[in-house]
């Protein structure tokens, strides 16, 4: 309903406007102090299916691009037993995900805040699962090739993939209480993790199911590997399958009905019926009335960002973000060529054999990263996210793998010349991965859902999310084009000293982020709480549907109804 159906009233004389704003602040502090529910852990499993269904759809590419290789790849003369991917084919893989990725932040961002959580949750992992089955049913033809076919793909499941981010950090920011939003937000993006772990196992499962088949095959036609990727990217539907219902039927957040539908009355009835009695109710009689609060518009964007105390925050958090993902997906989306390059894998095998052992070794080697870095990162980070703060774990993390890509990049040679000194090298990558996580690869993902207003908090989020993955571009672009200078994988040990850099510039950018444990998001947004409501704009009865309960409705009648109303 749009507010020019409502009798405007002028706020400084309407007396329910300090009532109203007295309630606000009363259903803020409810949602800020409430104690620890299921509805909490629901939460938790409902936005983490979807990172770990990103973060597998995302680094399963690490080994399937080298699959694709085997088998659409060309041939040369100084190797004509084995077929990769040229360097045009492989970059675009790897790169048509973060861009996609950076449309869908900035797009599912800024839409969040306008038309809500709710009416976009789930949105995404459709968008997610119908680009990954195309994935994996991708074929070639006269006009593309099927190495263009994947590139399209993966651009639209990164869309999908993008618009996650900003929707699960705001949903579990919002819904959590003060001394817990640290850890479930850290909880939701340790999904991540698993999904990474689960990519490497699947493909090995596969990868040992298919053993006999590869081995018969003759070099360099490896048709059976065909079969590999395919089901390796093909199986991240299921997750997404899974999760689809649960946030279609999620409820919208309370701070976004009180801040942007500016509708405190119906804030209160769902905090009362979603934390404490674990439902979601809506009277459809209530008679209710929209408040006077700060509403996004360009002018208001630029009055609250042109403040410097808010305008670093964003800067701070974005360049943050930026700065870990140039290192995280530097080596996240390059894992097969880094395994060569350290001598864990063979980079361009001579029999079946040799391949299988090729892609065996990779999918190893991923595992023991996964269980030896990427996972105990994120579950420390769980563990002290709440009492050491955001702000040190980032600047401690940032210190730390200065230091790490230093040592990887200056003692390379030295690290690779023999196996018991590359068991040092893996030690030291597995270091790093320990360390993005318990630092700022989970940092940057929390604090920017904590530190800017409701009405701008999931587009903030969005820029954050997005500057990242315009890092991830960069590194994925850059990688491809320098790691053969002077040789193959010659210049693999500069690209480390060059994170080393990067990890040096995010601690800088790390001072400028505020610590956000212990606060409320109202305290840390920087706006003044008291008058926030600042009057009334009539009352009116909005048409709702019949009143249910959403424990007795039936499921299907759910879903069907919000599907309507998104239409």
């Amino acid at each position: 309903m749009s507010d020019d159906s409502y009798q405007d009233d002028h706020p400084a004389r309407h007396p329910r406007a300090f009532m109203l704003d007295e309630k606000r602040r009363r259903v803020l502090s409810e949602i800020d102090g409430a104690p620890f529910s299921w509805f909490h852990v629901k939460i938790c499993l409902v936005a983490g299916v979807g990172f770990f269904t990103d973060a597998y759809d995302i680094f399963a590419v690490g080994i399937a691009v080298t699959m694709i290789g085997y088998v659409y790849g060309t041939t040369s003369s100084s190797h004509p037993l084995s077929r990769a991917l040229t360097y045009r084919q492989e970059l675009g893989i790897k790169v048509a995900t973060p861009v996609g990725n950076v449309v869908g932040q900035l797009f599912f961002g800024w839409l969040a805040d306008v038309l809500g959580r709710k009416r976009m949750y789930g949105i995404e992992l459709i968008i997610i699962m119908t680009a990954t089955f195309g994935q994996a049913m991708s074929g070639s033809g006269p006009a593309m090739s099927i190495v263009g076919a994947i590139v399209v793909w993966r651009f639209i499941m990164g869309v999908g993939i993008g618009g996650d981010y900003p929707l699960s950090a705001i949903i579990s920011s919002e819904f959590a209480a003060v001394g817990l939003r640290g850890k479930l937000m850290t909880a939701v993006f340790a999904f991540q993790g698993w999904g990474n772990l689960c990519a490497a196992l699947v493909s090995l499962v596969v990868l040992t199911a298919y053993k006999d088949s590869i081995i018969g095959d003759t070099m360099p036609d490896l048709n059976h590997v065909d079969y590999l990727w395919r089901l390796v990217i093909g199986l991240g539907c299921i997750p997404c399958a899974l999760a689809i219902y649960f946030r279609l039927t999620i409820p919208e957040t309370p701070r976004f009905t009180l801040d942007v539908n500016r509708n405190v009355a119906q804030a209160a009835q769902d905090v009362e019926n979603v934390l404490s009695l674990g439902t979601f109710y809506h009277n459809p009689d209530e008679v209710f009335v929209r408040v006077h609060v700060p509403q996004a518009n360009p002018r208001d964007f630029a009055r609250y960002f042109s403040n410097w105390d808010n305008f670093k925050v964003l800067f701070g958090a974005a360049y943050s973000w930026f700065a870990i993902d140039i290192a995280y997906y530097g080596l996240g989306l390059n894992t097969s060529s880094l395994w060569q390059a350290m001598g864990f894998a063979s980079a361009n095998p001579q029999t079946s054999s040799d391949a299988f052992q090729a892609l065996r070794n990779i999918c190893v080697a991923n595992i023991i990263t996964s269980v030896a870095g990427l996972i105990p990162g994120y579950w420390v980070s769980f563990l002290f996210i709440d009492s050491w703060g955001r702000r040190p774990i980032q600047l401690m993390g940032f210190s730390v793998l200065t230091v790490l890509f230093a040592i990887m990049g200056f003692a390379y040679e030295k690290l690779i010349a023999t196996p018991s000194s590359r068991g040092g090298l893996m030690f030291l990558f597995c270091l790093a991965n320990f360390f993005s996580n318990f630092g700022p690869n989970t940092t940057t993902f929390i604090i920017p859902g904590e530190a800017f207003p409701t009405r701008y908090r999931s587009t903030a989020h969005g820029i954050s999310a997005a500057s990242g993955k315009i890092g991830a571009i960069i590194a994925q672009v850059c990688y491809n084009q320098l790691k053969d200078l002077g040789g193959p994988n010659k210049f693999v040990k500069h690209i480390f000293e060059i994170f080393a850099v990067f990890m040096i510039t995010g601690i800088f950018s790390t001072l400028l982020i505020p610590e956000t444990k212990e606060r409320s998001l109202e305290d840390i947004s920087n706006e003044n709480q008291q008058g926030f409501v600042s009057g009334v704009i009539g009352a009116a009865q909005e048409p709702r549907e019949p009143p249910m309960r959403a424990q007795n409705r039936d499921v299907w009648q759910q879903a069907g109804d919000h599907l309507q109303r998104i239409m």
